[in-house]
């Protein structure tokens, strides 16, 4: 009689990271998850993906947390079970390349504060922008991921991925990691991949995909009878539609030859904490589309995060009703532009692109980061770039064939004296912080020294009452004559009535969260979406914003003169940063904005005579 071997296979869970990036737009907050921390290192998960993705951005910018204490409070209270990150390259948890002082830095400090794996990513697969990065892990100790983006392309064949995972090799990763981030890779192609690596190279093998398509579950038991070594799961109900599958889903699909050795009733009580946390406070943030998936998906090619990011940015242009144009856009952009592989940050260039084609017609305002792609910045793209996109974006400007990074000068010195000069620099974590988001960290570090910043682990003061909005329950607390927005999501529902709005986002001397002014409800007219292709004008000579958004920078000043076509400020919208260019050859009159401030669509920027 043949006797079976049972082959265990590992649980990367990532409830704190992908999950919620995926469904919730990154809103978790560290509070909510210090509940259940210590129950999920007693589960028997091999790692917990924790940091890293856009949970560097998402709390400085919303919650109003600093990641690296978010990292270090998880560490502290996370013994046995392993902590790992997305890192994305030379773009770190950025959206463009940094120099490598700063990647560098970054990877030994997270190293430093709780990381020891590092899973390692370029959205073009250009290993070259990887270098850096996995050196510098595997130097101070980590564990690596060496990640192949997988997508569906003309170019993107078995041969061309195993090239990639040989590339990877030869820098010395511990693990290949299939990274699916739209939910493309099928049963029978992951078994295929999968097969051919371990049969060429005999690494182990992770594998990270999305429910969006439906196809997941299908795909990581495929993938475990390949021999895979881990598969990538959440719990429910941080779990299907645009995140990862459920544990609770795979653990009865495995065969029990595969199954993993975790604590099913401690996921159970875990998976009871998130439903009623999800649906007391973050409800409004479950869009219907993100949860449910779509199948489509193997079509457009969207991942998860890009997708429900993408609902949230219609529906600030007011244009949701177009989201079907948008997803039919995408993949003929996606083409023009050599097939990337639609991953952060090339899934917010080509969806953002996208979405400037549908409203604004095609290519007539083009981001900078679109130019900055093209340009070769991002560095190589899969396929050549359709050469009449290469012009009409370029003219007769050459993109560059040589890594990025290294025309980058150093940056790290210059941004410390830069904070020291400014009175912020606390510790060398800020440094860092400042490098990645400048804007962003200046408004977080003030808070910081305002002393505004809730501690992670504090409980809020004051006697709590409990209102009822748009027939949910919110806790408000009361301290003298100030509201306190416990509850109440800072990205709150546009159900909050209008009236309500001063005393929701009163000012607090230490908030649980930053208190952003909600919008009236919206108009069940929808409203008709822009179609100029440059920034219309209100009255003579009034450039207005396009679009909502964040000043980020103004490149003129009041009594320059300027020609048509030059940029006059750059404004950040939707994470990316679009130049607004002067209509007609002038002189800047007046400024109306400073940088910093927040934009709605038409209003007035910059006065032209």
């Amino acid at each position: 009689m043949k006797l079976e071997v049972r082959r265990m296979v590992g649980i990367i869970d990532t409830t704190f990271r992908d999950a919620h990036q995926s469904l919730i737009a990154t809103r978790l907050s560290t509070s909510d998850m210090l509940p259940i921390v210590e129950k999920m290192d007693k589960i028997g998960f091999y790692s917990m993906e924790v940091w890293g993705g856009a949970t560097f951005d998402a709390p400085l910018r919303f919650l109003r947390e600093d990641p690296w204490e978010r990292l270090r409070v998880l560490r502290e209270k996370i013994k046995k079970t392993k902590l790992q990150m997305l890192l994305r390259g030379q773009n770190i948890v950025g959206y463009k390349h940094y120099p490598d002082d700063v990647v560098e830095k970054f990877v030994e400090l997270a190293y430093k504060n709780g990381v020891d794996i590092f899973r390692v990513f370029d959205a073009l697969n250009d290993v070259r922008n990887m270098k850096t990065a996995i050196k510098k892990a595997k130097e101070v100790g980590a564990e690596v991921q060496g990640s192949i983006c997988y997508t569906i392309s003309p170019v993107d064949t078995l041969e061309r991925y195993m090239k990639l995972v040989d590339e990877l090799i030869s820098l010395d990763v511990d693990y290949i990691t299939i990274k699916d981030m739209a939910g493309l890779l099928d049963p029978q192609k992951a078994y295929e991949l999968i097969k051919e690596i371990k049969g060429t190279y005999g690494i182990r093998i992770d594998v990270h995909t999305h429910s969006t398509s439906g196809l997941a579950v299908a795909t990581e038991l495929k993938a475990v009878e390949a021999g895979a070594d881990f598969i990538n799961t959440s719990i429910h109900p941080l779990a299907g539609g645009t995140a990862q599958p459920a544990i609770q889903t795979l653990y009865y699909a495995l065969p029990e030859k595969h199954r993993p050795e975790v604590d099913m009733k401690i996921i159970s009580d875990i998976s009871k904490y998130l439903d009623k946390l999800l649906s007391e406070k973050y409800d409004h943030l479950l869009s219907k589309k993100a949860v449910r998936g779509d199948p489509a998906v193997l079509i457009h090619q969207i991942p998860g995060g890009m997708y429900s990011n993408l609902i949230k940015q219609l529906t600030e242009f007011k244009a949701l009703d177009r989201l079907d144009e948008v997803l039919e856009e995408v993949p003929r952009v996606r083409e023009e532009l050599g097939y990337p592989p639609l991953v952060t940050p090339t899934s917010q260039i080509v969806g953002i692109q996208a979405v400037f084609n549908v409203l604004f017609g095609r290519y007539k305002m083009i981001t900078e980061e679109t130019k900055n792609y093209v340009k070769g910045l991002y560095g190589r793209p899969p396929a050549p770039i359709k050469e009449e996109i290469r012009k009409l974006i370029l003219g007769e400007e050459e993109p560059i064939n040589v890594r990025p990074a290294d025309l980058l000068e150093p940056l790290l010195e210059k941004a410390r004296k830069e904070l020291e000069e400014k009175g912020y620099l606390e510790k060398e974590e800020d440094v860092v912080t400042y490098c990645l988001f400048p804007q962003v960290a200046l408004e977080f570090f003030e808070l910081r020294k305002q002393g505004k910043l809730k501690p992670l682990e504090e409980k809020p003061k004051g006697k709590i009452i409990k209102i009822y909005i748009g027939g949910r329950e919110y806790e408000v607390g009361i301290e003298g004559v100030k509201l306190e927005a416990l509850a109440m999501p800072s990205y709150a529902s546009s159900e909050v009535p209008a009236q309500l709005v001063g005393v929701l986002s009163a000012p607090v001397s230490a908030p649980s969260a930053p208190v952003e002014v909600p919008s009236a409800p919206t108009p069940a007219t929808p409203v008709e979406a822009p179609t100029a292709p440059t920034p219309t004008t209100a009255g003579e000579g009034v450039v207005t914003a396009p679009m909502p958004g964040k000043i980020l920078k103004i490149l003129v000043r009041e009594g320059d003169q300027v020609k048509v076509g030059q940029g006059l400020l750059i404004l950040e919208a939707m994470k990316m940063e679009n130049e607004i260019p002067s209509p007609k050859d002038s002189v800047v009159k007046r400024i109306l904005v400073k940088e910093g401030d927040t934009v709605d669509t038409g209003q007035a920027l910059i006065e032209l005579t």
